[in-house]
């Protein structure tokens, strides 16, 4: 699995982000549901706090929209993976009868 310190956003992934946050969640919370780190989310925040604006990053900038859907997919992909992956781990705890009023039948 990549590190996080490799992955690049969008300018409208942070502010979408941000927007999220000013809803009333945590940024730990969007973060997680995102999968960036708290850090760059808190920047993010305090950037727009302080009027601040997003721009491209190069390697973003030079992207052709067929490369860039095709990232944003791959990011879809990881979010939805990681989801099921906790619902596998949920459905095994939940179906291994330690639970009260479980019947092992």
């Amino acid at each position: 699995m990549k590190g996080k310190s490799s992955r690049r956003y969008d300018a409208e992934f942070k502010q979408n982000a941000v927007a999220l946050v000013r809803s009333g969640r945590s940024i730990r919370e969007v973060a997680g549901d995102l999968g960036c780190s708290s850090w760059s989310l808190g920047q993010w925040v305090a950037r727009v706090n302080q009027g601040g604006s997003f721009s491209e990053p190069k390697t973003l900038a030079a992207e052709t929209p067929e490369q860039r859907e095709n990232r944003r997919l791959k990011q879809e992909l990881d979010y939805l993976r990681r989801q099921r992956d906790i619902l596998k781990k949920a459905l095994a705890i939940v179906s291994d009868g330690n639970l009260p009023g479980a019947s092992n039948s």
